[in-house]
């Protein structure tokens, strides 16, 4: 039977400010790879959010490997929110995006308190936010030609 491996991962939250310019254009990169050309949705990515956000990024032998824009309560929406978040095709399956989602709801706790957080999810990701105990709350609705849903996790 195959063993399988596990790259180091090394997790960082940085405000805007102290974005290293190699750490914004990577995770710029990740971003227009992921939403832009792999699900083939043309949206205006850089959407001047990004300076009112931490960024949890997750690294693997010098690459970024996971991200997710954190931001607190009454910028996205009236609770604290996570957004952007992906992992790139090459580390899918490892569960890394299990951990982001973790690392991301500590972060808003650790940063802002403990609190509810509502996040705009793609309609087809609902099972996977669902196990980390986020709920559908709302009407579904169309961004971006995607289906989403507002889910919000509750301490």
């Amino acid at each position: 039977m195959p063993t399988h491996t596990t790259k180091a991962t090394a997790w960082q939250l940085r405000p805007f400010a102290d974005l290293h310019v190699s750490e914004l254009q990577a995770l710029l990169a990740a971003r227009s790879e992921v939403f832009v050309v792999e699900q083939q949705c043309i949206f205006q990515d850089i959407d001047g959010a990004d300076p009112q956000a931490l960024h949890l990024m997750a690294w693997q032998a010098g690459a970024l490997v996971a991200y997710a824009r954190c931001f607190p309560a009454g910028v996205k929406f009236t609770e604290a929110s996570i957004g952007r978040v992906l992992t790139r095709q090459l580390v899918r399956g490892q569960g890394l995006g299990h951990v982001l989602i973790e690392k991301a709801r500590e972060a808003i706790a650790q940063t802002w308190g403990e609190q509810a957080i509502r996040i705009g999810a793609q309609a087809r990701l609902a099972h996977f936010y669902a196990q980390h105990g986020y709920l559908d709350v709302g009407q579904p609705y169309v961004e971006d030609g995607n289906d989403h849903l507002e889910m919000v996790w509750t301490p």
